[in-house]
């Protein structure tokens, strides 16, 4: 094996020239143990660098039976730096397989040698090699660890699994440390003797043996004023690229950077600085994603005093000149997070400490996490189970904006000087963003946050009804922390992966009185179930066993070979039979079988979902698409989900408002039943009321063949998104459409209605630097004219082409199952398409069919 550079050598020590008189390869000659002889290969040689000490691996110094002396050149230094390790010492088991006296593994503290230091005075120095403490074995089990050596290779940062190429271990990849200690087959031990005498020359060395067997690879001498091998608390600074440099973020496999090392120590990140207004802080927006520095690198680093970075281009700077900052330098010191600081929330009015969402950041824009949450956020699919939530800019993901979520208390360590925080905590309440002088005597911080939006004291209760991957109690915290009165979490089958199925049980809703909450904020296990081309579907709050198969007819929702064996439509009704609530998640995609289950009336609501963009708005695909549905007459609630799966999405960014009646408690059966009935709407930010003559959104309103006029009255609100437009839909179209600012806006139009029609309220909204969106939209108010069909054909039509596509995937390329199975889906298909496909023809209209689906009424 080739010797081992884990970094660059630092110039403060030198190898010494070993004269041993074993190779590597003749060991076995030595009376080693057979482990050691089949690890021999393994053993490194040459040239090296451990831990910033430069070494020369030739031949090797073997300790066993005689004493053995090597001379030196004179030399004088204050450290002796030995690579050095021991053959396996076996534990013999007494009678009944007891082992007495128990030294562990390794044999703890036993005396394996004695080195003995030569000066040319004719002088020595003796120092005791114990097992464990100077020296370890070349072989160790987890947790035999040493203690006063360490590993040939110093500790390495790591990227997450999803940055790294090639096939890194998923779940060793998430502790971002690469796992030298207890990998391959052979390891030496650095352990740094300090010369009693360091003002003496040193003219050689003599070792002589104790128990078992000790290896001397190498020796290196230097002079540092405290143990080199110790390095200080993590610390902070910031690197300057020259212009037009660009940063590169690739670690190698000694888990190095390219354009910045250290040799006595180790930069554990690197990322580019962000750019935080601290001018205009307290007047930007939340969650506001800051701009990069083209060259500006936040390093993160832990070293030795006298360890050195190493620059691209052979710049070397001393750590040490970091405690004097000049602005002109290529490194400057970021102010060290030493100083524990506890900070608390509390609302306003009542002084109750409440959970929120915080960002922290220092002068420099680094990020600073409460003392037990990530310092580095890891924002991919399935990788990260932390509370946290990391805003990355969806066209730059370079520009990201760290938060986490906390009870309402915490504990951070911060610098002395500025500190930028922001709290959040939904959509009533005005989010908050302050600067913070820290001093010595800063204990802590207390910052208030104000309701100023009344709509859950009017009976609005929000939801989230689409999360996965969080357990129950951190879906509970987010929850709360973001203003989200339901979250809805969602167990389902990914291939072969099952996910949140152990916290299925079909009955607790965690956070209510009988689980022993308070009520207020509530989390449920329900199920996503998934086929890959006929849609899928969320099965919410259902009681009873969990509803399975969750996935079918084969990847990539579906494990291979998966028959298709239930359709969306028999899931649904399952759901419904079992109390539960059914919704079309991410709607429309995927856009196929949800319209059979949707004309047969078994969906209760459809979803727009965030998609991890927090300024996207509501997607007017999904928006048209599902006013097809409402101008057949299809009354269909729009709900709010986010489809979290990773921590670049906040629970609840985008979201649903229901109504619960009046005199009715809030809990989860209400929710349901607000739901079922469309008082609903779904926000990325605005709040709104909304009603056609005194009915509120679900509602119905019947009408005289000569129709009539009906008054709309509206009112939006925001204290997050910023509202621009407010627009009234009849049918698809937008017949209103009114200017409004941030604040409280109210009005009401007169419509005169002349045919059936469904009527709803868009309002748009856009920050100051984004576009504008669809920043909430109500669910429908449908008004029904006597002798008037609420049916546009060239919708159902469209509608239509969806359930015969559905047909010709199950007769063509879907995995069939059993023959009775095969036919029960279809009946089920041709019983939603007759039924749509009569309202047409009692309607009058003619429609082409695909191929095999003409009739006689078409000629």
């Amino acid at each position: 094996m080739t010797a081992i550079i884990d970094g660059p050598a630092s110039s403060l020590f030198f190898p010494l020239p070993l004269q041993g008189r074993a190779s590597l390869d003749r060991l076995v000659d030595f009376g080693v143990s057979q482990p050691m002889t089949a690890a021999l290969a393994a053993a490194p040689s040459g040239a090296g660098v451990s831990w910033g000490i430069p070494f020369e691996i030739k031949d090797v110094i073997v300790i066993k039976d005689q004493p053995q002396s090597i001379p030196l050149n004179p030399l004088i230094a204050r450290w002796l730096v030995f690579l050095h390790t021991s053959d396996v010492r076996p534990l013999p088991p007494g009678p009944g397989g007891i082992i007495s006296p128990m030294r562990g593994e390794g044999q703890l503290a036993e005396h394996a040698a004695d080195y003995i230091l030569l000066y040319t005075d004719g002088s020595e120095a003796r120092v005791a090699i114990r097992r464990r403490y100077q020296v370890g074995p070349f072989q160790r089990g987890w947790g035999e660890n040493c203690f006063e050596c360490v590993p040939q290779h110093k500790p390495a940062p790591q990227h997450a699994h999803h940055e790294q190429d090639g096939d890194p271990n998923w779940g060793v990849s998430q502790m971002r440390v690469l796992p030298w200690v207890d990998n391959g087959s052979w390891m030496n031990w650095l352990w740094a003797w300090e010369n009693p005498y360091p003002e003496k020359t040193i003219a050689g060395l003599r070792f002589e043996p104790g128990a078992g067997v000790t290896i001397i690879s190498a020796i290196s001498a230097g002079n540092t004023a405290t143990l080199p091998l110790r390095w200080q608390a993590r610390r902070k600074a910031c690197l300057r690229l020259p212009d037009g440099t660009a940063f590169q973020p690739e670690l190698d496999r000694e888990g190095l950077l390219k354009q910045v090392q250290l040799d006595l120590g180790q930069v554990i990140s690197a990322a580019l600085r962000p750019l935080y207004p601290a001018e205009t802080w307290p007047e930007t927006y939340n969650n506001q994603v800051p701009p990069v520095s083209a060259n500006q690198v936040l390093l993160e680093y832990t070293a030795h005093p006298e360890a050195c970075f190493h620059l691209a281009g052979g710049q070397v700077i001393p750590v040490a000149q970091l405690s004097q900052d000049r602005p002109d330098a290529a490194l400057r010191p970021i102010a060290p997070a030493t100083q524990p600081v506890r900070l608390r929330v509390v609302e306003r009015a009542s002084g109750k400490v409440v959970p929120v969402k915080l960002h922290v950041h220092g002068q420099w824009g680094e990020y600073l996490a409460p003392v037990d949450r990530h310092r580095i956020l890891n924002p991919a699919w399935f990788e990260d189970y932390s509370v946290d939530f990391l805003h990355v800019n969806p066209t730059d993901w370079k520009c990201t904006h760290a938060c986490t979520y906390i009870n309402g208390e915490t504990t951070l360590k911060l610098p002395q000087g500025k500190i930028y925080l922001e709290v959040s905590k939904g959509f009533e309440i005005r989010p908050l963003r302050k600067v913070v002088e820290v001093t010595p005597d800063t204990q802590e911080i207390l910052l208030e946050v104000e309701k100023v939006l009344p709509w859950r004291e009017q009976g609005w209760v929000t939801a989230d009804t689409h999360v996965h991957f969080l357990s129950p109690i951190s879906a509970m915290l987010e929850g709360s922390a973001e203003g989200v009165n339901v979250v809805n979490l969602l167990a389902s089958q990914w291939g072969e992966l099952m996910t949140n199925v152990g916290d299925f049980d079909g009955q607790t809703t965690w956070g209510s009185p009988e689980a022993g909450g308070d009520g207020e904020y509530l989390v449920r296990v329900g199920t996503e179930n998934r086929q890959h081309v006929l849609g899928h579907i969320s099965l919410l709050g259902y009681h009873g066993p969990i509803i399975a198969p969750m996935t079918t007819g084969g990847p990539d929702e579906s494990a291979i070979g998966d028959p298709v064996e239930i359709l969306l439509t028999e899931w649904a009704r399952q759901c419904r039979a079992q109390g539960g609530l059914v919704v079309l998640p991410h709607f429309p995609r995927p856009r196929a079988e949800h319209a059979a289950s949707i004309v047969s009336g078994e969906i209760d609501a459809l979803e727009m979902t965030s998609w991890e963009n927090l300024y996207g708005g509501l997607d007017p695909y999904s928006v048209s698409d599902w006013y097809r549905y409402l101008n057949c007459g299809y009354l269909v609630a729009a709900v709010g989900g986010t489809d979290k799966m990773d921590s670049a999405t906040a629970v609840g960014t985008v979201r649903t408002y229901a109504r619960i009646q009046p005199g009715l408690e809030f809990n989860y059966e209400n929710w349901k039943a607000a739901v079922r009935r469309g008082e609903t709407f779904v926000t990325y930010g605005p709040l709104l009321e909304f009603s056609v003559d005194g009915q509120p959104m679900g509602g119905r309103i019947m009408m005289p063949a000569s129709g009539g006029t009906v008054d709309v009255e509206w009112q939006v609100s925001s204290v997050t998104v910023p509202v621009s437009r407010v627009e009234l839909v009849i049918n698809g179209a937008i017949c209103q459409s009114v200017p409004v600012s941030t604040g409280d806006n109210r009005g009401h139009w007169p419509v005169k209605i002349d045919q059936s029609c469904w009527l709803g309220l868009l309002v748009r909204g856009h920050y100051p630097d984004k576009p504008e969106i669809i920043a909430a939209h109500s669910s429908p108010v449908m008004v029904n004219v006597q002798g008037s069909a609420l049916l546009a054909a060239a919708d159902a039509v469209t509608i239509l082409d969806q359930i015969e596509g559905s047909l010709a995937y199950l007769d063509t390329v879907g995995t069939r199952a059993e023959d009775r199975v095969y036919k029960r889906m279809r009946l089920v298909l041709e019983s939603s398409h007759r039924s749509l496909h009569n309202r047409l023809h009692q309607a009058g209209h003619y429609h082409e069919h695909t191929q095999g689906k003409d009739h006689p009424e078409h000629r």
